[in-house]
């Protein structure tokens, strides 16, 4: 058995599709498809069941998954420990980012980290179910490190540190009724056609909870995964109204931005396990944005 076909069995049960699978192993798929076999000739059971249009996990393959972790986890610290040796850090940081990141400027802090440690790979992910996916991938050990919004879940085995938290304001067009408002009630804002994040993401969660508390509901017409600014370019095209962290509004100048009257606070985590368990690359990228958050 070989790192690489436990490699490969990882992005299978993570992708349930040999075909990203592939793509995310950097391999073709009939390699990656000749790996799994093998793998599974090896062990003499069947991990994956092929059955169907859908493939899943095979009772075999989930215990065989989480020992999977644990063995990439060892190699990884294993390779890392000697570091120090080399004169210089190095190893692999996957890290679960977001679509934005309020004040804090990721972009430069990841860029600082390159320049300071050229051999550290940064390997990002962008979930496309919500950062709170990102709890249970750091806890599987798929993820060494990730920012997560508006967390609905503390868990016990992560570390859960605050980065940042800012307020939520209303974005209109300048011609919109409540343009000139100073600020707004959910109750007023029943009625509008909401242009939001998917349902998964926890902007969007904070912001329907908002509603509830009020005695009201959103109506979110339109929900984008793509981030703010195709957000803004459906508020600017007349499509309808939105929510937007205060950072992110400014970057808007065309758009109009109201406080709520209820303040709602979005916050953002840095997650990741207990310090003892954090490769070396991992603790001192965690240290670099926790800087970066400091100083913003």
């Amino acid at each position: 058995m070989e790192l690489r076909q436990i490699e490969h069995f990882i992005a299978v049960a993570g992708e349930m599709s040999f075909t990203r699978a592939a793509h995310r192993a950097h391999v073709v798929q009939s390699a990656l498809s000749t790996s799994i076999a093998k793998l599974e000739r090896e062990l003499g059971v069947e991990l994956f069941d092929r059955s169907r249009q859908q493939i899943k996990l095979t009772a075999a393959g989930e215990r065989f998954l989480t020992h999977s972790y644990d063995v990439m986890r060892a190699a990884r610290a294993a390779t890392e420990s000697i570091g120090e040796y080399r004169g210089a850090l190095s190893g692999t940081v996957e890290f679960g980012s977001l679509i934005s990141f309020g004040p804090i400027s990721v972009a430069r802090a990841l860029g600082d980290f390159h320049r300071a440690h050229p051999f550290v790979r940064i390997r990002l992910h962008l979930s496309q179910s919500g950062a709170s996916a990102y709890l249970t991938a750091l806890i599987e050990g798929s993820l060494d490190l990730a920012l997560v919004s508006v967390p609905n879940r503390f868990p016990p085995q992560l570390d859960m540190r605050l980065l940042f938290e800012e307020p939520m304001v209303f974005v209109c067009r300048d011609d919109h009724a409540y343009a000139r408002k100073k600020r707004v009630g959910f109750g007023e804002l029943a009625a509008e056609d909401l242009v939001g994040l998917p349902s998964e993401f926890g902007l969007r969660r904070l912001m329907d909870d908002a509603f509830r508390a009020a005695g009201a509901e959103a109506h979110t017409q339109y929900e984008v995964p793509a981030g703010f600014a195709a957000i803004a370019d459906l508020v600017g095209n007349g499509l309808g109204t939105s929510f937007m962290p205060v950072s992110e509004a400014r970057r808007f100048p065309e758009l109009k931005s109201i406080d709520l009257a209820d303040p709602v606070i979005w916050q953002v985590y840095l997650a990741s396990p207990p310090a003892e368990q954090l490769t070396p690359a991992t603790a001192r990228l965690a240290d670099t944005l926790l800087t970066a958050a400091a100083e913003a």
